[in-house]
């Protein structure tokens, strides 16, 4: 495929903004088409970057014969559902994190995408953060390998609000979406599947109906342990901060900063063309439609990741 990607992006919100800042920067794509709930909100989102066609309704981009691939930024929900709409239309997805909130919805995206042989991807971002990279390049030359991962993810949000500080009409999880980077993320660099996991969870918020912290371990079956805190109780630095503790050194990474066991900044500044995860991760969906290959973090790559989530799930119901 030499000719520009053209893309429907659903989700007009703080996500959808971010994958739209970094797609200017990618040669030979084009976003054409602009959905989300709120059309006066879109019709200025889509004015801003240029974008001509506008809907509240996902059908009426994928009825666009010249869309060849869709970047969904919606309510998490949303996620299987639409991701199966855009394959049984034709069109290439990538879906942001998480794939789904139940392992059967999961399941469901697996066989449309292996039905329609469409290249269909989940947003795990931390696969593309250049800290991330320079730690798993140090892996993969057999320079570095982890023996533990202490991992806090941590926020303030004791209502329905999205990274914007706007209002929510959904409402985040810290297993089905937080939890997820980091059990991807671990299972991923240690290059060993999980074999165990435990989670524990805090009271349960009267109006959000959801955990509003927990605990998680896993093990690797090379014998890595990972050790994962979240939170959306924290009144401090928000964020996701990884401790990565291996045989030959010690690193941390914040985003896309990384540092050695003795705060010393590590330059990660050539490890990809861009310092920015988000453009990165998009880069790879385009560069995996136009070589029709398997992108890093496609559905099958990331599917045994839920399998993890749907057993710590059945194991905290409990």
């Amino acid at each position: 495929m030499n000719s520009p990607i053209r893309v429907a992006l659903a989700g007009a919100g703080a996500f959808g903004i971010k994958h739209l800042d970094g797609i200017r920067n990618i040669d030979g794509v084009q976003v054409v088409s602009l959905v989300s709930r709120d059309l006066d909100k879109t019709r200025e989102v889509a004015a801003k970057y240029g974008i001509a066609h506008v809907s509240t309704d996902l059908a009426d981009s994928l009825a666009l014969p010249e869309v060849d691939a869709v970047i969904l930024c919606t309510p998490t929900q949303m996620h299987a559902a639409q991701a199966i709409q855009c394959l049984q239309a034709g069109k290439h997805v990538q879906v942001e994190i998480p794939l789904c909130d139940s392992l059967a919805d999961g399941q469901k995206v697996l066989e449309a995408q292996k039905k329609s042989g469409k290249v269909a991807m989940v947003g795990h971002t931390r696969r593309f953060n250049p800290s991330h990279q320079w730690v798993h390049k140090k892996i993969t030359a057999g320079e570095f390998h982890i023996q533990q991962m202490d991992v806090q993810t941590y926020f303030f949000r004791r209502s329905n609000m999205n990274a914007l500080g706007q209002p929510r009409s959904w409402t985040d999880h810290l297993l089905w979406h937080h939890a997820a980077h980091t059990v991807d993320l671990f299972a991923w660099q240690a290059g060993s599947p999980i074999v165990q996991a435990n989670a524990l969870q805090g009271p349960i918020h009267p109006q959000l109906g959801i955990a509003m912290d927990m605990s998680i371990q896993l093990k690797a079956a090379n014998g890595a342990i990972c050790t994962l805190s979240l939170s959306f109780n924290n009144d401090g630095p928000l964020g996701t901060f990884f401790r990565y503790i291996g045989d030959t050194g010690t690193y941390i990474a914040r985003y896309d900063d990384l540092v050695n066991g003795k705060e010393e900044k590590i330059d990660v500044s050539q490890v990809a063309v861009s310092m920015n995860g988000i453009e990165l991760q998009d880069r790879e969906f385009f560069a995996a439609i136009r070589e029709g290959r398997e992108p890093n973090a496609s559905v099958q790559s990331v599917f045994a990741c839920y399998q993890v989530l749907h057993d710590l799930e059945r194991q905290l119901a409990h």
